[in-house]
């Protein structure tokens, strides 16, 4: 008796401890009905969400995505309504950030600003494009419940997923599985990509045209990252940053009263001219640049930046972005924001070259986190003891072969329906408004495309759309966007 008690308590924790393991399901999906008010009208729509797997070339899972679906119901022609795939970035972000704040039906409780107010949670979103478009909210490996997954006993390797061109390859063949099973290859389709995200969408573009066979209407950017600027440096990146500073010391009121007087909108033109035919010239020319020519730029970026002329030529001109978060408020104690200059932190010491934190993310994450954990499980229906990754383990990332300028151009030539939207906040200091100008003005060399960009600023950071003025105001733009690259019967051709 003994014995066989003894069995059975081994027993029981085998299948107590098998009952604990955490794995999210391969493939598997949620399925819930929710109704909400959009511009006054009311939207009757079903959300889908669960996981898709990867397959490797033997038709083995070797990963799922999590991702959720929004697609608008009692319509007419529904499988022809347009469908926009929604990424953020990192590398190795969550989608959480557009789905939560942005164009999907439920935002944060935050705010008109943006900052976090308790108790945390969740709303409708009376703004979202579900009214116009259905929209699939995408996490890649290793970001929310996206993970890897073993294959015979051993996990992939990393390297496949873990890069620019490998996240551009896998998401294709996962794009085209989706839109099959959802029975979407009728609908015109967008990418809309955040940050990295960016990055990612423009490779996208071509990837999904010349490898999957399925074409595009638009991609939208929101606050991209080129990094064919950013990680090279050089004058060129260096200067285009000043617009940006002009931006956050003119929110700050750190301007000559000459241009603070002024509205942004009417400083920033002779900004941007000053930075395109003065200061990429002046620092083109390093230290062989004459004493004159030096101090007539300091003076200068000293009057746009809203920092003394000391820190200018203490700097050779060429301010790091770190220093001018930490320099700019100083005298005050307080240091700003690098995604969102509107925010303000606090240092352990004022002296110092950088930030000791990010006083934006600290914020976001703060009331981020506990709304979609929140969301997922309690209006999405989605169980699982699997952590979400904000941001997730996605190091070391393979940057080689950055070619995504160039993608976003050759699928533009090939197909004549796709047309661009940039959409940057100027008080970003991470992807700043004229670095997305400057890439909107690269893609195509020749000019014969540039009727087919459009480009939208907004009075907020990298997430513009937390400021509600904002929210309201890009989402339009959206659906204006959307219309306008609606083929309408027109034939793709030149």
């Amino acid at each position: 008796m003994k014995k066989l008690h003894l069995i059975t308590l081994s027993f029981l924790f085998v299948i107590n401890i098998n009952a604990q393991n955490r794995e999210i399901p391969v493939d598997t999906i949620v399925t819930t009905n929710h109704s909400t008010q959009i511009k006054g009208v009311t939207i009757n729509y079903q959300a889908q969400t669960g996981t898709q797997p990867v397959w490797n070339k033997e038709g083995k899972p070797i990963a799922t995505l999590f991702y959720t679906y929004y697609r608008r119901t009692n319509i007419k022609n529904g499988s022809q309504r347009p469908l926009i795939f929604s990424f953020n970035g990192g590398p190795g972000s969550a989608s959480v950030w557009m789905h939560l704040a942005y164009t999907g039906p439920k935002i944060l409780k935050i705010d008109n600003e943006g900052y976090p107010v308790q108790p945390y949670g969740y709303k409708s979103n009376p703004n979202s494009i579900l009214d116009v478009a259905d929209i699939v909210f995408i996490n890649p490996v290793n970001t929310g419940y996206s993970r890897m997954v073993e294959v015979d006993g051993e996990l992939p390797d990393r390297k496949q997923f873990f890069g620019i061109n490998e996240d551009i390859a896998y998401l294709a063949e996962w794009l085209t599985t989706f839109v099959s099973r959802k029975q979407r290859w009728e609908s015109p389709k967008y990418l809309i990509g955040e940050s990295y995200g960016g990055t990612r969408v423009m490779g996208l573009s071509a990837a999904l045209q010349e490898s999957q066979w399925m074409y595009l209407n638009g991609v939208i950017m929101v606050s991209p990252a080129d990094y064919k600027v950013i990680r090279v440096g050089g004058p060129v990146s260096s200067a285009l940053n000043l617009p940006y500073y002009t931006s956050a010391a003119w929110y700050h009121q750190k301007l000559p009263s000459s241009l603070q007087q002024k509205d942004l909108i009417d400083v920033l033109p002779e900004v941007e001219s000053y930075t395109l035919d003065k200061l990429i010239p002046a620092l083109a020319k390093g230290g062989f640049i004459s004493e004159k020519e030096k101090m007539d730029v300091a003076i200068k970026m000293a009057e746009y930046s809203g920092l003394s002329l000391e820190s200018i030529l203490q700097n050779n001109l060429d301010i790091p972005t770190q220093f001018f978060w930490k320099d700019l408020l100083r005298d005050q104690g307080k240091t700003i924001g690098r995604l969102d200059s509107r925010y303000l932190g606090i240092d352990r010491k004022d002296a110092g070259v950088r930030p000791d934190y990010s006083a934006e993310l600290t914020s976001w994450l703060h009331s981020f986190t506990p709304a979609i954990n929140h969301y997922i499980q309690k209006e999405l229906r989605f169980k699982t003891d699997i952590k979400y990754n904000m941001f997730g383990p996605v190091r070391p990332w393979n940057n080689d072969n950055d070619n995504t300028r160039e993608d976003l151009r050759r699928a533009m030539a090939e197909n004549p329906y796709l047309r661009v939207l940039f959409q940057s906040g100027y008080f970003d200091g991470a992807t700043t408004y004229f670095n997305a100008k400057y890439t909107m003005w690269q893609v195509d060399p020749s000019g014969k495309m540039k009727d087919r960009f459009d480009f939208k600023g907004y009075r907020s950071g990298h997430m513009m759309y937390l400021r509600n003025e904002d929210l309201i105001q890009a989402n339009e733009d959206i659906r204006i966007f959307i219309e306008s690259t609606s083929s309408k019967g027109k034939a793709a051709k030149y």
